[in-house]
């Protein structure tokens, strides 16, 4: 795909925005896959943007406010108003990065909104969310509280990421939700029984994220790679010994059919997590130039029935190895339940 042209728009739900029909998220150019190089971070946003995606999404505790800085000094003599931001809140971190839980209570969402306003340098975000279900607070309070923001014009959308059907119905009973996001991917597909019809009924987008699956759907991933204590992944249970070895077999078996149709197994990836319906907008966390130029890729890569059949066949529903997050952080998530 060349630079100077843009990518088909999908909208996000019935009540949400119009965006590129992919995303840019992030959260790797600030925190949980290592050490990144800053500057080649916003030239990635850079590029991302002349390509013509337009939306970008974050979370507050992204690199604790790293990430919302990094974005605005990108947007830098942008045209704000034609980029989407979408913005996760609600993790509680320690000065060392440590994770301390979640706040979503009423105050706890409009005092961060005030905070994440201040680093972008904007007087809205786009879509707002929850990054993940409160235990401790109700859905109804923490959608009431963003409702408040909304009528005071410093959120345009409300969302929702990993929460589960019923958490959906509640929340769309208080205000219009956009969308929801959560994992999405050939090796992650849990969403499709509960969650996805859920969110279809309710007129709910969803935005995927993870549809890489942390690197592994890349074609990029070395069995001997060595990563670091600050890289998420060193405690993934996919990423671990005889796990890792079964997920990049069926990496092999989708690089076959990628050789077919001439793509990268990258490509066919995010293609795949796209031909699943008009209502979902894929991620792609792309930290360098050349690997959103990779991902941008598979607008161009048309499925058929016959390689949807393919891919189904090469890596069925289940068949990954290893949870999605470890065993503690799997218990926490409302959309696993």
């Amino acid at each position: 795909m060349s630079s100077n042209s843009r990518p088909a728009q999908r909208p996000l739900g019935s009540t949400g925005p119009v965006t590129s029909a992919l995303g840019l998220g992030c959260m790797g150019m600030s925190d949980m896959y290592g050490p990144a190089d800053e500057a080649e971070s916003i030239a990635t946003i850079h590029a991302a943007l002349d390509a013509g995606i337009t939306l970008l999404d974050t979370g507050d505790f992204y690199g604790m406010g790293h990430n919302e800085l990094l974005i605005h000094e990108a947007l830098r003599g942008r045209d704000r108003d034609r980029v989407q931001i979408s913005v996760k809140f609600g993790a509680q971190r320690g000065p060392d990065g440590q994770w301390l839980g979640y706040d979503t209570s009423p105050a706890a969402t409009k005092t961060a909104l005030s905070y994440t306003l201040r680093r972008l340098r904007t007087d809205h975000v786009d879509v707002y969310r929850p990054a993940r279900l409160d235990p401790n607070v109700p859905i109804e309070e923490t959608i009431g509280a963003i409702a408040d923001l909304v009528k005071d014009g410093y959120v345009r959308h409300i969302g929702l990421s990993e929460v589960g059907a019923d958490t959906l119905r509640r929340a769309a009973a208080v205000h219009p939700i956009s969308d929801l996001q959560i994992e999405y991917s050939l090796l992650t597909r849990s969403l499709e029984t509960a969650v996805l019809p859920a969110a279809r009924e309710l007129g709910i987008g969803i935005t995927a994220y993870g549809v890489l699956s942390r690197g592994l759907l890349s074609g990029h991933w070395d069995r001997e790679r060595a990563l670091t204590g600050t890289d998420f992944r060193s405690q993934s249970p996919r990423f671990q010994g005889e796990n890792l070895a079964h997920n990049l077999a069926l990496v092999e078996q989708l690089r076959a059919i990628a050789a077919e149709k001439g793509a990268s197994v990258a490509q066919v990836a995010i293609a795949w997590v796209a031909a699943q319906g008009e209502d979902i907008v894929p991620l792609v966390g792309a930290r360098r130039r050349e690997r959103l130029t990779e991902a941008l890729g598979a607008l161009d890569v048309t499925l058929t029935g016959a390689d949807l059949a393919a891919i189904e066949a090469a890596v069925p529903a289940g068949s990954a190895a290893g949870d999605r997050y470890a065993a503690a952080q799997m218990a926490r998530l409302d959309s696993e339940r």
